[in-house]
């Protein structure tokens, strides 16, 4: 399945929603209240941009024309790293993004997209939705007046594309790699050089030297970026994004001018979208893994245990030097901390062992 056909089958049409344009909408209401939503990747994107894109005019089409959506794509209002700001200001009204980006403005935003070593994505269901997560994520958005939804994850993902093989840890020291969040803190503890880069531009600096590897998502998310045109080493697991978050992030003070009704309506598009993100990418990561594999050659490798050591290590000092921050940040990572252990040990003796038991018994490849 190529591009086009892709997003004809996801029902966006080949050129999706058209830049800055009202979405459409069964009925215009008197008293509309316009919701301008800027996104930190490109339009189009296969299982982030364009779950972006459903998301908005799903909100368009519940409220019926009571909320008037413009969707913006990174770069067609503002830069991807820029949204944040704009929706914190008023100029716009929400913004969809990975809450991570702003880690720089307080670093307990990483514990709500993730943090190495973290949460996977139904430990962070959990978390949020029963965990005191987004009591949490609430304290902290309206430090900065915003409000905040899961409206998205990716699953585990894979560790990244290099031009190299990584046998030891000493393999990453000098290594130019694109990798936000506390995960790019780890690998320069290690002794790489962590870049934070747009999705947008990851494949032309791939392509071009500038870095020498990359992290993405997944298989069905890095098939269109094409990495493997400069990158044939595609490692797993991903220590760094174990169940990265996606959110939508509200302009707090626009969000109270909202009836009871519409904010309902806005926070169920939310958790609809999560779950179909979801679902999304884990009916096509197999898919476009054999893909990848078959037909342009990736070369599939599995960290060892001595680089997994190091990164156990790197990413425990990273956490604490979080905590170290402010007290908000030491409450975010200890109930992260105490979801991790209490959720993550049922996990173990409940999905973790069914799915190893029945794979072995069934001589199903894990």
């Amino acid at each position: 399945m190529d591009r086009r056909s892709f997003i004809k089958k996801a029902g966006l049409g080949a050129g999706g929603i058209a830049a800055g344009s009202a979405l459409a909408a069964p009925a215009i209401a008197q008293g509309t209240k316009d919701m301008v939503i800027v996104s930190t990747w490109p339009r189009d994107f296969p299982g982030l941009g364009i779950p972006a894109q459903r998301l908005a005019a799903r909100i368009a089409e519940l409220t019926e024309g009571r909320i008037n959506v413009q969707y913006f794509a990174a770069g067609e209002r503002v830069g991807a790293f820029d949204s944040f700001d704009e929706v914190a200001s008023g100029n716009a009204q929400a913004y969809i993004g990975a809450d991570y980006y702003w880690k720089g403005k307080h670093p307990g935003w990483a514990a709500f997209t993730a943090v190495p070593f973290g949460l996977t994505y139904t430990e962070m269901d959990a978390w949020i939705k029963f965990g005191g997560g987004q009591e949490l994520w609430d304290e902290l958005a309206g430090e900065f007046g915003l409000k905040n939804f899961a409206m998205g994850n990716t699953g585990v993902q894979m560790g990244g594309w290099f031009n190299k093989e990584i046998e030891t840890a000493d393999d990453l020291k000098g290594l130019k790699m694109r990798i936000p969040g506390q995960g790019g803190d780890v690998m320069a503890k290690l002794g790489a050089s962590p870049v934070s880069l747009p999705g947008g531009q990851i494949y032309e600096n791939l392509v071009s030297g500038a870095i020498d590897a990359t992290e993405w998502v997944g298989p069905f998310n890095d098939y269109f970026m094409k990495f493997y045109e400069a990158a044939k080493y595609y490692y797993y697991p991903g220590m760094h994004e174990p169940g990265a978050q996606l959110a939508m992030g509200i302009n707090k003070a626009w969000w109270d001018t909202l009836d009871a009704t519409d904010q309902a309506i806005i926070a169920a598009a939310c958790n609809e979208e999560n779950a179909l993100t979801m679902a999304e990418t884990n009916a096509n990561n197999g898919v476009y893994l054999n893909r990848l594999i078959n037909e342009h050659g990736v070369e599939l490798r599995e960290f060892n245990d001595e680089i997994y050591d190091a990164f156990g290590e790197a990413a425990q000092e990273v956490l604490e030097e979080a905590m170290d921050h402010s007290p908000m940040a030491k409450k975010i990572f200890e109930s992260f901390i105490n979801a991790r252990k209490d959720i993550g040990s049922w996990m173990a003796i409940s999905d973790v062992a069914y799915s190893n038991k029945r794979n072995a018994v069934l001589g199903i490849p894990s």
